[in-house]
């Protein structure tokens, strides 16, 4: 297999799969809907979401993950000038960790969390409870809401530009699909806003919006790019 073709196979498939994870975590947990509900509730229908909710979140973490080999191999295609192609690659893998980083507390924190929530009883039962919702509530701050959403959507953002200026800085794949990505990439900073500043109690309303929209064209462009390797 040519490393074009790798490459290729890595821009359509990790999208599909994070997109299809995505799916199965809305069909099954009213993802992404429930993240900003109450802990009890989130702990509650974690607890009864057993193994098959455990992992859609897997599927969803090692997609984040893949795209670590995804923006190297990509970098060593396109050829772009030596800064910008390690700039990018730093950008990129730095995009990738955050984001699984942030998601792996669903496939280990989290369920050890809610056991603990369900399992609660008795006259410490209350008490016991509130403890687990304050530590679920800090880790889905902090985890989540900082390192998975904020830093994640500010370096796919990041790297959604760069990987837009090495396409158009070379001959490898058609120069206006890089240009298609650099409002892509902009959307993802805008987003990556929801919750900074004055907005870290109750979100920015609008970068809530463009958010999930943004991560659409985004993997439509991924696969575009995938597509335009293999002509």
């Amino acid at each position: 297999m040519s490393l074009d073709a790798l490459t290729a196979g890595f821009l359509i498939v990790v999208p599909i799969v994070f997109n299809v994870a995505f799916f199965e975590l809305g069909r099954a947990f009213d993802y992404p809907d429930i993240l900003r509900r109450e802990p009890d509730e989130i702990l509650r229908r974690f607890a009864a979401g057993g193994t098959g909710l455990l992992l859609r979140w897997h599927l969803l973490m090692l997609s984040a993950l893949a795209m670590v080999p995804l923006v190297a191999l990509l970098a060593v295609c396109l050829e772009a000038p030596t800064a910008l192609t390690a700039v990018t690659i730093a950008i990129g893998v730095a995009a990738g960790l955050v984001q699984a980083i942030g998601l792996l507390r669903w496939t280990y924190a989290v369920p050890e969390l809610a056991r603990r929530w369900t399992a609660a009883d008795g006259p410490d039962g209350a008490p016991t409870r509130q403890a687990i919702e304050v530590t679920f509530a800090t880790l889905h701050r902090f985890l989540g809401v900082g390192v998975g959403e904020h830093l994640g959507y500010l370096l796919t953002g990041a790297w959604t530009l760069l990987a837009a200026a090495s396409v158009v800085a070379t001959t490898t794949i058609p120069g206006w699909l890089g240009w298609i990505g650099v409002p892509i990439g902009l959307a993802l900073i805008v987003g990556s806003a929801e919750f900074a500043g004055p907005n870290e109690r109750d979100g920015w309303r609008v970068a809530g919006i463009v958010v999930p929209i943004a991560y659409v064209a985004w993997s439509v462009w991924l696969i575009a790019l995938g597509i335009a390797l293999l002509l």
